[in-house]
């Protein structure tokens, strides 16, 4: 990539003498083929895994105050609560654009800081109802919850799946050994007819075919979470950034 493109995917408009930063990628994708064994996968999972008990903070804190400052909001007391519910959105916020750049490779910059146009406790608190990327980012907290369930359970799902099956040729023993298992047990029922029906895996065909089908889910494992994620990078541009 040339200077001139670097340039331009850092800085977007250039006005009035002050450079205005945009989110931009710090590492590119690994290929397909190599994603599974990169630390670069590691790290998307990394942040779905752990994005989940960060969600559920930031949403419970939203939530309450925001419930807590519309409640109050006929008194005095309601104002500044949502004053703080912008400002602890900004944390949250910081947060989310640090992990993002950590664990996602993208650099999110931070909005611009609120200024009071007018001096005292009034004034700061008037500030953050009118802060534009408070909002947004309170915004952020509340509609990125469920997704952040979602991309926790498909990317550990996925990725249990995919090893386990994987790895089934090396284990397969246990089974016969431990159990009365000749193999994993697929299913076992008795039909209304008082037939037994018992499937397990256990000859080198099936244990082979097994294994082919785990290494096709450790493969589409780091696409399924590169798409998650670049929802979540889609909402940290949108809502955290400038």
């Amino acid at each position: 990539m040339s200077t001139h493109s670097m340039q331009r995917n850092e800085y977007d408009a250039y006005d009035g003498g002050e450079s205005h930063a945009v989110s931009r990628r710090i590492e590119e994708p690994p290929y397909a083929w190599r994603a599974p064994f990169t630390s670069y996968f590691y790290r998307e999972i990394g942040y779905t895994l752990t994005g989940l008990p960060v969600a559920i903070v930031g949403f419970t804190v939203a939530v309450v105050l925001f419930s807590l400052g519309i409640g109050t909001f006929v008194t005095v007391l309601g104002l500044p609560v949502l004053a703080g519910l912008t400002a602890a959105a900004r944390g949250f916020g910081g947060l989310e654009r640090a992990r993002a750049r950590g664990m996602l490779a993208l650099d999110v910059p931070a909005p611009a800081p609120v200024r009071a146009a007018r001096p005292g406790a009034w004034g700061a608190i008037t500030a953050r109802l009118a802060d534009a990327a408070g909002w947004k980012a309170v915004l952020y907290q509340v509609v990125m919850f469920p997704w952040a369930i979602l991309s926790m359970t498909l990317s550990l799902v996925f990725l249990c799946v995919g090893w386990t099956l994987t790895f089934y040729p090396l284990y397969h023993w246990v089974f016969p050994r431990y159990t009365d298992w000749s193999g994993y047990r697929v299913f076992d029922f008795t039909d209304n007819d008082g037939v037994r029906h018992v499937y397990d895996i256990q000859s080198p065909l099936q244990i082979a075919g097994v294994c082919l089908i785990g290494v096709l889910f450790v493969f589409l494992t780091p696409q399924l979470v590169r798409g998650l994620t670049n929802v979540n990078r889609l909402a940290a541009r949108g809502l955290l950034g400038r």
